[in-house]
């Protein structure tokens, strides 16, 4: 295993990066392409390896369904029998949906970690519009055996909107598909509500037209138009050049391509990072970072809506010293680790202590000190590393575990690093 050596001999950063497309964006995208029967088409796709992944899987459905359309039934199900997928927990929801609704049998699996993650509460609301569905080896977790022959029962579910809106996203990406279309109905609180936003104009931009009233989201049957997708740049990548910007002592930073009106929840970086000084100026064609002196106090930070920025913002926090609060955590422990967990024992490592109550979060500095080195554990999460690797700026030398992790969701993140002054260096782990 590679494992990469981080460092940086002062605190400035002036540069430019060029981020590569939305991760969750992509995936959405590449979904509803499949789904368009070639009426939608997706520009700038995401070359992180969740999307290259999934477009890999969807593009070879497409060829299978093609042979078979020309060779007869008899060739439907040729190299399908098992999709890996790896570590991609959003393409594990996606193609639950997906494939929930055609007409071959498919085995879909994943990583040892996939199959502790649980997908029980999708299975089930699929299982109420009529699809065939059983577990391979444990209840309610990966894998899972889709067995085609999709006849919908009925329109109208409920599913928990407090568990993961990936769920909500998967069965919206094939609403329009179903024949009886679909309502849904959002049960309690909805977590990651600008993820299910984001679903539903992309949705709209290809022509699928909705209905949200209250807790209920209604899709009736209908088609594709002929349209394409433009993938924005990352968000959650650009956060990590905020943790940058706020954690150095100067700090310029041109991020191409990001727009003040995005998509994608995440950008709610820009609001969260002028509480540490970071002003965001859109222009040029993407947006100017600076660094400006700001006495620090907000005490109180809501995850809820932008959980995948919670491990960025709660390093920034602990390096600063500062004691604050966090909420709205709770996704965090069913994503690639145990998020919260990873964050305990890793901010340990420099005496900080991040405590649990119920749902609210403290980090307690009283104990912090700054090593001259520290290892960071991964635990096989993209965003560990990448949270963790604007320490630089303030530890000596870091060391982490399994460095092509990053690969998942930003693979030019060290290359990036590296061309903006830190050291970068790959040895054997």
């Amino acid at each position: 295993m590679q494992n990469i050596i981080l460092s940086k001999s002062n605190k400035y950063i002036k540069g430019t990066v060029n981020l590569t497309g939305s991760k969750s964006e992509c995936n959405r995208a590449l979904i509803i392409e499949a789904l368009s029967n070639g009426k939608v088409k997706v520009d700038n796709v995401s070359d992180s390896a969740d999307s290259v992944l999934l477009a890999g899987i969807l593009r070879k459905n497409q060829e299978v369904l093609a042979d078979g359309s020309a060779h007869g039934p008899s060739s439907i199900d040729h190299g399908l029998q098992t999709v890996d997928i790896g570590p991609a927990g959003t393409a594990m929801r996606f193609l639950t949906a997906y494939y929930a609704i055609q007409d071959y049998e498919v085995i879909l699996t994943g990583s040892q970690r996939m199959k502790e993650r649980p997908i029980g509460v999708l299975v089930d609301a699929l299982r109420q519009l009529g699809a065939h569905i059983g577990f391979e080896e444990q209840d309610g977790y990966p894998p899972i055996k889709l067995k085609g022959g999709f006849e919908q029962l009925s329109r109208q579910i409920s599913i928990k909107g407090n568990i993961s809106s990936q769920y909500i996203t998967a069965l919206l990406l094939i609403a329009a598909r179903l024949p009886l279309g679909l309502e849904l109905h959002i049960e309690g609180e909805l977590t990651s509500r600008p993820y299910v936003e984001m679903t539903l104009a992309m949705l709209q931009t290809a022509g699928i037209q909705h209905s949200w009233t209250d807790n209920v989201i209604t899709i009736v049957n209908q088609d594709f138009a002929t349209t394409s997708l433009y993938i924005e740049p990352d968000w959650s990548a650009a956060s990590y050049w905020y943790a940058i910007a706020a954690l150095a002592d100067e700090a310029e930073i041109f991020l191409t391509g990001l727009t003040a009106y995005s998509l994608q929840g995440d950008s709610v970086i820009t609001e969260i990072m002028a509480n540490f000084g970071i002003t965001s100026q859109f222009k040029d064609g993407g947006v100017h970072l600076l660094k400006e002196a700001k006495p620090l106090s907000r005490k109180i930070f809501d995850m809820k809506e932008c959980p995948d920025l919670a491990q960025t913002v709660i390093v920034v926090c602990a390096a600063l010293g500062h004691e604050a609060t966090f909420t709205g955590l709770e996704t965090l422990k069913i994503k690639e680790t145990d998020r919260v967990l990873a964050l305990q024992t890793e901010l340990a490592k420099m005496g900080v202590k991040l405590s649990e109550k119920g749902q609210v979060y403290k980090l307690d500095c009283s104990e912090k000190f700054i090593p001259e080195r520290m290892f960071i554990n991964t635990y096989h999460d993209h965003r560990m590393a990448m949270a963790f690797a604007p320490l630089a700026l303030v530890v000596p030398q870091l060391e982490f575990e399994n460095g092509p992790v990053v690969d998942k969701s930003y693979p030019a993140f060290w290359d990036d690093l590296e061309k903006q002054g830190f050291v970068v260096e790959a040895v054997e782990g």
